[in-house]
């Protein structure tokens, strides 16, 4: 128990430059707290215990700010970084080695009945406020952007970002490489972009068109006015 508590501290002092030492991380980390009494809390519920693992949930909720059903099931050196709003759903498992950042859920879609929640594999890293929804399959290493919204299967490897979720980098992603959000490409921004390009493009086309004399023989209109007149001359 004892070597199980030390590599989870040491998880946490890895992940966060802002941890000191060790003894903050066990007393003062919310997210370390909530992840150590929610073991508690499944293990009663794994028993049949459902009144008294809710009774830890609840007190462990309005401690921390941190909503952990007790079916839920964590892997190893989960860590949840400041934590506040974090929802994780009863028939969500989350794999080992996981960081979750504040204001994340890991919920239901509503229509879904026996494993509603989503699956993480290991070494997933999900964002500030993303949600991720559905019993949906998460792969390995994989990272979701902060605000991303996810609601389909996503495979190792990968980088998901925006509302709703997009793969923006493939398998060829180290797991190694930490979640930069200032390097992640923006494809709401992109498809913008990609509008005001083609708006330009004619745009210039029309002040060409109006710079240059009409040539009815090459219009491709067969109602231009300018042939009409031309004939109605002959």
């Amino acid at each position: 128990m004892f070597d199980a508590l030390k590599r989870e501290i040491d998880a946490v002092m890895a992940r966060d430059p802002a941890a000191h030492s060790r003894a903050e991380v066990f007393f003062c980390y919310p997210g370390f707290i909530a992840v150590r009494r929610h073991r508690r809390a499944h293990k009663a519920y794994l028993k049949g215990h459902f009144f008294w693992a809710r009774l830890i949930n609840f007190h462990t909720y309005r401690k921390t700010g941190i909503d952990i059903h007790p079916g839920a099931t964590l892997g190893k050196n989960v860590f949840i970084d400041h934590g506040t709003g974090v929802v994780i759903g009863e028939t969500a498992v989350v794999g080992d080695n996981c960081t979750i950042y504040q204001g994340s859920t890991l919920g239901g879609t509503g229509k879904d009945t026996g494993k509603r929640h989503p699956t993480l594999g290991n070494g997933v890293t999900v964002g500030a406020g993303s949600k991720v929804l559905g019993p949906i399959v998460i792969g390995n290493h994989v990272k979701i952007g902060a605000g991303a919204i996810v609601l389909k299967d996503v495979p190792d490897r990968c980088t998901v970002v925006g509302n709703p979720g997009r793969i923006v980098r493939g398998p060829a992603l180290r797991p190694d490489i930490d979640l930069n959000h200032g390097d992640l490409p923006d494809p709401m921004l992109e498809k913008v972009e990609a509008i005001e390009d083609k708006l330009e493009q004619l745009e210039q086309m029309e002040m060409e068109n109006e710079a240059s004399p009409h040539n009815c023989a090459a219009c491709p209109r067969a109602d231009c006015p300018d042939r009409k007149e031309k004939a109605e001359g002959t």
